[in-house]
This record gives structure tokens, sequence and C-alpha cells, in this order.
């Protein structure tokens, strides 16, 4: 049996490693992409090639167009990818009134820019064999908006926009485009927030599991009756409805 492809940007580490493990376990071999933290990936790859699965490395930073045109370009033309998963991306935290221009720009580069980089890039092949789904993971601070997080909430916001209007260019193509937004997750990302003053806002008053975002993700690439389309579906147990 043939298994199929997908490509998890951002995949060495919390909710990207959950969602590369997961769609492994459900068939896919995986390209997973990161930045600099060769150790961590290396470990993903170790877990999912325990598991009899396939995992080939890809870093190269999503920010920089040139290199995501080199290199993931050069794979495109090899294989392209039945399933992109668009995780990557960073928080710059700050009130808008102190934040400096790289705090914003730097955050709406990887975190925007990168989705255009990466897509542009895949998007072509996908048309062409009118087939391929395209998950992008927002976040509840897109959809509500967050104090102290303007530059990320705007980046998180904008990736639901490009969703919504992404899925109405290729429908018509068979190409499946939709967000997972996810709420507060037991991540590096979270480790330092007040939690006592969290978990009363949130309805099922506990934090979330990257497992339990890779499982909606896990849903979106393998459901093969599937009628969803640029939608975002939240998983933040309660804390924004």
């Amino acid at each position: 049996m043939n298994r199929k492809l997908a490509l998890v940007v951002g995949g060495s580490r919390g909710i990207g490693e959950a969602i590369a493990l997961r769609l492994s376990k459900s068939g896919f071999d995986i390209w997973l992409n990161y930045r600099s933290n060769h150790e961590a990936a290396e470990s993903v790859k170790l877990k999912i090639e325990k598991n009899e699965g396939d995992c080939e490395l890809l870093p190269f930073d999503i920010s920089d167009f040139d290199m995501v045109s080199d290199i993931l370009g050069s794979k495109v033309k090899q294989q392209v990818p039945d399933v992109v998963v668009f995780n990557a991306g960073i928080a710059r935290d700050n009130l808008m009134v102190f934040m400096t221009k790289d705090e914003w720009s730097s955050v709406i580069k990887t975190n925007l820019d990168g989705f255009y980089n990466v897509i542009k890039c895949v998007l072509f092949d996908m048309i062409s064999r009118k087939c391929g789904r395209i998950i992008a993971i927002s976040s509840t601070s897109g959809e509500t908006g967050q104090a102290g997080q303007v530059n990320y909430s705007a980046s998180k916001a904008g990736l639901i926009g490009a969703v919504k209007a992404l899925a109405r260019e290729v429908g018509k193509k068979k190409i499946i485009v939709n967000a997972v937004s996810p709420g507060v997750i037991e991540t590096e990302m979270t480790a330092d927030l007040p939690k006592d003053k969290i978990l009363p806002l949130i309805p099922l008053n506990r934090y979330g599991t990257p497992e339990e975002v890779a499982s909606v993700v896990n849903f979106l690439a393998c459901e093969e009756n599937m009628y969803i389309q640029g939608q975002v579906i939240s998983v933040n147990g309660g804390l924004a409805t």
C-alpha cells in the first residue's frame, strides 16, 4: 500500500511533534520542517521510525522566501505532499505601546509570510493533481484578540483570513483548506503563564494537550467523507465560543 506524504511545518516540538507522530500512525510519510533545533527534530524522527514510519528532516527558515523555494521547491519536484500542516509560529509578546518594530515584523514575517512562502511552493502542483489538504494552525488569540499579543493575534487572524480566501480559490480543484485554532495548550510556549488566573476562564478547567490538537488535524487530513472547507475548528476547552 502506497503511503501518503504529509509536510509538517514547525514539527520538532509541542503541537507540531504531536501532529507529526499522529499523522505517521495514520499512514503518512512525514517531511518534518524545523528551523534550528536539530536535536529536537532528530528525537521526533527517531520516534516515528521506532513505530515503523518514515520521516525526512527538512531544516529551513520559513520566513526566508528564497530558502523555502530552494529547499522545499526541489523536494516538491520529486514528490508533492498530499497534506501540508502549517504549524510554525513564534511569539514576541509586548504591549503595543512598547512593541518594537522587530517584535512586530519578526512575528508577522514568520507566522504569516511563512504561510505564503510554504503554500506558494506546493500549491501549483496540488492544483495540477486536483487533490490535497492544507491545514493551518491558528490560535484563539487570532479569533478573539489578546492583550499583549497584538502582533501574534494579527498574524494568527491573518492566517484565518488566508485560509478562508484560499478555500474559495481552490475548492473547485478538490483541495481542502481549513484552520485549527488551539487555546491554551501544555507546551513550552505556555509554561510560564499564570495557571491560577487562566484555569478559571476555561470551562474544562485544564490546559489542552498537543495530542488533542493533533487529533483534529488528523481528522481533517484523513477523513474521506470531507465537506468541511474554509472553516476554523477551535480546540480550546470552551475558552472562546
